[in-house]
């Protein structure tokens, strides 16, 4: 039963908390307001998610740009491909998101928070292709360069360097 309950997560210290809790409040708020100014949605549930990867564990391979840019984005593509050829049905949103998960391993993009893209992409009516540029792949390339810009103000190595 220890195992279940154990966490294995290190300790932050506290400061890097509230660093990590203030980097993903800048960053959904710079894409709320860049929405607002545009006239156009960029801010999708999944995003607050991948907040959490590159604010609270930033050096993580999943918090990488090429897996939050990548990883929404051919998570959405799955589904929208999907979802032209499959009803709106629990068990059609189902297969798009294995799908999706599958597609995001083999491309070595996966990024946890874009496996529920899928399922957004079934609970809206219609969905269009031009939700896969706009919200998905405008807000997530948002999100990384408030990330970007945000570390390299804290003094957080992000993103990691390329190892060979």
């Amino acid at each position: 039963m220890r195992r279940y309950i154990h966490r294995h997560q290190p300790p932050h210290k506290p400061h890097v908390a509230l660093l990590a809790g203030l980097g993903a409040l800048v960053a959904i708020g710079v894409t709320g307001a860049l929405s607002v100014h545009a006239g156009v949605p960029l801010l999708i549930a999944p995003f607050g998610a991948s907040c959490v990867l590159l604010f609270s564990v930033p050096n993580s391979p999943l918090s990488q740009p090429a897996n939050v840019i990548g990883g929404h984005v051919l998570a959405t593509a799955v589904a929208l491909a999907l979802h032209t050829v499959l009803p709106a049905e629990w068990w059609a949103t189902a297969i798009a998101v294995g799908a999706a998960i599958a597609a995001m391993a083999i491309a070595r993009v996966t990024h946890p928070p874009a496996g529920a893209d899928p399922i957004l992409v079934f609970a809206i009516a219609q969905p269009q292709w031009s939700f896969l540029l706009v919200p998905v792949l405008a807000g997530a390339v948002v999100l990384v360069v408030v990330a970007s810009v945000y570390h390299r103000l804290t003094g957080t190595q992000y993103p990691l360097h390329p190892t060979p």
